[in-house]
């Protein structure tokens, strides 16, 4: 048998014991106080029979406040953490106590000054908040003193809802080294007035002065409702100086009621990209996905990875993960079966180039919805293997749209790029022929003309089929580089900055279109939606940044001075490379749909008979691997293809 443990107080209510024989104390003298005060501080001149009715009372109404207090929590609340809450508590006990004392002695027939219940309450509440504040109060001036030779001045950028929430925390937190000097608000009403005793001490124009003006070491951004331009603007003040910058995620959190000092981030490279939230009907997406058989080809890369984890969260019948990188694929499944216990996950290995085992899997799992992912995507490695970019990339399509309509596919959603707009890489080409390549099956499903894909009949050998079931739904989306994407610049400047420099930026005025993974992911699926067969959907990716900025961003984010601690060395622009990419050809215009950040671009005519033809000699070149007539045929497919010259 366990022995029982001994029963012990704890400290807190050692302590509770203790401050309610003060307050048994204190509640008997504030009444006598007021009996004093009534008859100017002269005991012998106080009449017996309020004596009398002092002394018969006093000792049970004390003990009766005291589980009064009791009720209200005043023995059980940390009282180093003080605040209006349990201010508001003493105020409620008091009062209920003082109703208490005068109904009592009235029940009991026994008439006392009025005076006496007065005073008595007032000296109660004082004696009540005094014994429970002086914690508080000791600690915050030690705590003053402490912060005063070792603080981080902190300036805080927000005087709204955000902004006071973290101010409150930082100052509850009295353990904290760190003390709001200062706020920058925009709002002119409130310029020169003071928030917890805090000045407000001007809009964003005024950040660097008071950063110098109050010895400021961190600034906290918490503003989460701003515009991604203003966020941008603001922190791009703040960077010019020293000082550590935090901010606070975003305005869901305030919706939440989550603000506070443990949200704060440092700032992020997406922080200064100036582009507003990117927002989805998240409604329409579920009911679009669930209960769906939904394949993702290249499921195991950057973006097809996140296409599965959103796609997971929408509750599909079944999510087929397909993709020809063993360790990518591995690495997402566990990911979703330890998130989504419930999916029903298949992970299959394979290419999109196998026509056999494409085959095989449209036939065993008959998918309603595939997002075609699965591409080769490297600029400069792909200008040095063309045939294999044409290989997986325009055929590997072709062969997973074939099997799509062969095996009544409901939606095909290509995923493509921004490079296919007047590319001067094969990168770009071939992004540009696998949009050609959905838009001329969905027109030969339209027109019931299917079977002229035999033309290209040695893209899948034995597994074509003159009976195709002429009901799936082509579209692609195409936007452009995406933050931390396998092979995008970030990690290789991250890397460069870690390694001491130098950063390597290829041109000092190239720019790039940017957004998050899951941003671009979240859009695609809702384009997805929006899909009537046939069209490019283009992503608003907001404005340019120029590749130079950003790698002086990230040194700086990184706590370096760009030139001085890292320096930035120009390269030359690659193979293949432009100094700006285009969203539109100039002949697709656009139409806007009901997301703002989604727009439609017009389908370009295309010989049909013409295109297949060329599709079938490029296969065939491809696989013979002949390089050196490679780049001609890829201008006769795509007319607006411009080969650079390294």
């Amino acid at each position: 048998m366990s022995k029982t443990q001994p029963f012990h107080f704890e400290h807190w209510q050692i302590i509770a014991l203790f401050v309610g024989i003060y307050d048994v104390i204190t509640i008997c003298f504030s009444y006598l106080f007021g009996l004093l005060l009534r008859f100017d501080f002269h005991f012998t001149q106080i009449p017996e029979p309020y004596l009398l009715v002092y002394y018969k009372y006093i000792i049970p109404f004390a003990l009766l406040s005291v589980a009064v207090y009791w009720f209200f929590n005043l023995y059980r609340s940390v009282w180093r953490f003080a605040s209006y809450h349990e201010l508001r508590n003493i105020l409620i006990a008091t009062t209920v106590c003082g109703v208490l004392n005068y109904v009592i002695t009235r029940i009991f027939g026994a008439r006392m000054p009025y005076s006496y219940h007065l005073i008595g309450y007032i000296m109660q509440l004082i004696f009540a908040v005094a014994i429970r504040f002086v914690y508080r109060f000791g600690l915050l001036i030690k705590n003053g003193k402490r912060n005063s030779r070792n603080t981080d001045n902190v300036m805080l950028i927000g005087a709204g809802d955000a902004g006071m929430t973290i101010l409150r925390d930082i100052n509850k937190n009295l353990d904290s080294t760190s003390k709001v000097v200062c706020i920058i608000d925009d709002n002119t009403n409130k310029i020169g007035r003071f928030i917890e005793g805090v000045p407000v001490v001007g809009s964003r124009d005024d950040i660097l002065e008071n950063v110098e003006k109050y010895n400021v070491s961190k600034i906290v951004y918490a503003i989460p409702s701003s515009t991604g331009t203003q966020k941008r603007d603001i922190l791009n003040i703040c960077r010019e100086t020293d000082c550590e910058i935090k901010v606070l995620p975003g305005i869901q959190q305030l919706v939440r009621g989550d603000v506070s000092v443990s949200m704060l981030k440092s700032v992020a490279i997406e922080d200064l990209l100036g582009r507003d939230v990117v927002k989805v009907n998240t409604e329409e997406i579920f009911n679009f996905i669930n209960d769906k058989v939904v394949m993702v080809t290249g499921g195991g890369g950057s973006i097809g990875s996140e296409l599965c984890r959103q796609i997971a969260s929408h509750h599909p019948k079944q999510l087929i993960i397909f993709d020809i990188y063993e360790n990518n694929a591995y690495d997402i499944e566990q990911e979703l079966k330890r998130n989504h216990p419930e999916l029903n996950l298949v992970v299959l290995i394979g290419s999109v180039r196998d026509s056999k085992r494409v085959d095989y899997v449209f036939d065993k799992y008959r998918p309603e919805i595939v997002y075609h992912a699965a591409a080769h995507k490297h600029v400069p490695l792909m200008e040095n293997s063309p045939c294999e970019a044409i290989k997986n990339n325009a055929i590997g399509t072709f062969k997973t749209a074939y099997a799509a309509v062969k095996y009544g596919t409901k939606r095909f959603v290509l995923i493509s790029t921004d490079k296919a707009v007047n590319p001067t890489n094969v990168m770009g080409a071939t992004k540009r022929m696998c949009e050609m390549i959905i838009q001329t099956f969905e027109k030969l499903e339209k027109s019931g003309e299917t079977d002229k894909l035999s033309v290209v009949e040695n893209c899948f050998s034995e597994t074509a089929t003159d009976k195709l079931m002429n009901q799936t739904e082509f579209v692609a989306v195409r936007f452009g580089n995406v933050l931390g994407s396998n092979g995008s610049v970030i990690p290789l400047f991250k890397k460069q900055i870690e390694a001491g420099g130098p950063v390597t930026v290829t041109h000092p005025d190239i720019i790039r279109y940017f957004m998050t993974i899951p941003e671009a992911v979240s859009l695609v699926l809702q384009a997805g939606v929006y899909a009537k067969g046939g069209e490019i959907f283009i992503l608003d990716m907001g404005e340019p940044v120029k590749i130079d900025t950003l790698a002086r961003n990230l040194i700086k984010l990184s706590g370096l001075k760009p030139d001085e601690d890292i320096k930035i060395e120009y390269t030359g622009l690659r193979p293949g490379e432009k100094l700006y990419e285009e969203k539109l050809m100039a002949a697709e215009g656009n139409m806007k749909t009901d997301n703002d950040l989604i727009f439609v671009g017009q389908p370009l005519d295309i010989d049909i008979d013409k295109f297949l033809n060329n599709l079938k000699d490029i296969h065939d070149v491809s696989y013979d691997n002949r390089e050196d007539l490679i780049y001609d045929y890829v201008e006769k497919i795509v007319p607006t293809y411009k080969r650079k010259e390294a």
